[in-house]
């Protein structure tokens, strides 16, 4: 007889997967079986009208929501250091929802709706600008919930890429990388395509994909003795420079090789595997 270990487990297609054409809603709890255990304490720190939770049941987790309109900054909570199991993060993410004139905020018309979602519908009259106005609030974001989650927390982001001053931004790298630097480890990625079709009320010329994906992220935090960074908070001009940088790089491409010098780097490829094994199932 043969002495050979059999392996566990059973065969099944019945898995969380990576991507969907589906809304928030029927995501998000995938999101919370597969990385939140129940009974965990949550804080929803931009709840809004709690759209993720609609099919949620009630008594599997802690929930404390609250959000600007309830006297809330995400980027400056009330909670302790290190009390929470996990943090649900999801702040206006385009630099149309960030500008510094009410009539130039995106969502006018018969997209307030979405304004209402997304944003208080005010201005912003401080700090940056544009694209760099969205990492700076993320980055902020992201360093008060590292600071209020226990150590193996979780923080579930959401986040889209965008196009901004025609330069094209990858929102969810950016994030990624500065929330990395600051001690949290990248754990998972979901991608939700839009079930519905995308459109604009005037188009003259299109010169870049319309965006109709966002991102679910999910960040653990690593214990201080397994953290490799641990950084201090990211400062205004840090996210002003990150979009400076990568604009004169977007435009030393296109005047041609030449003109594109070291003030640029690549990013690392996120997720990669070369082994035959299946790296997300244990």
């Amino acid at each position: 007889m043969s002495s050979r270990k059999s392996p566990n487990g059973i065969p099944t297609t019945q898995l969380v997967l990576t991507a969907y054409v589906a809304t928030n809603a029927k995501v998000f709890p995938d999101i919370l079986t597969l990385h939140v255990p129940h009974g965990a304490v949550i804080a929803d720190v931009t709840y809004g009208k709690g759209v993720f939770w609609k099919h949620v049941p009630k008594d599997h987790y802690q929930l404390l929501s609250s959000d600007i309109d309830t006297g809330t900054d995400c980027r400056a909570l009330s909670y302790n250091d290190a009390t929470l199991d996990a943090v649900v993060l999801d702040p206006p993410y385009m630099e149309g929802l960030y500008r510094r004139v009410k009539t130039h905020l995106a969502g006018a018309g018969a997209y307030h709706p979405f304004r209402a979602y997304y944003s208080n519908g005010e201005t912003t009259n401080d700090g940056p600008k544009y694209h760099a106005a969205v990492l700076d609030f993320y980055f902020r974001a992201g360093q008060e919930a590292y600071r209020v989650l226990r150590p193996h927390g979780i923080l579930i982001v959401k986040c889209q890429d965008e196009v901004s001053a025609n330069t094209q931004h990858l929102t969810h790298i950016e994030i990624i990388n500065n929330y990395e630097s600051i001690g949290f480890h990248t754990k998972d990625l979901f991608i939700v395509v839009r079930p519905n079709q995308p459109g604009v009320s005037r188009l003259l010329k299109q010169v870049h994909a319309r965006k109709n994906h966002s991102y679910f992220l999910v960040f653990v935090k690593a214990p201080l003795h397994l953290s490799k960074h641990a950084s201090a908070l990211p400062q205004s001009d840090q996210a002003t420079e990150m979009v400076r940088r990568k604009r004169a790089v977007g435009r030393a491409i296109a005047r041609g090789p030449r003109s594109l010098t070291n003030s640029g780097h690549l990013l690392p490829h996120i997720g990669d595997s070369s082994s035959g094994a299946d790296p997300d199932c244990e």
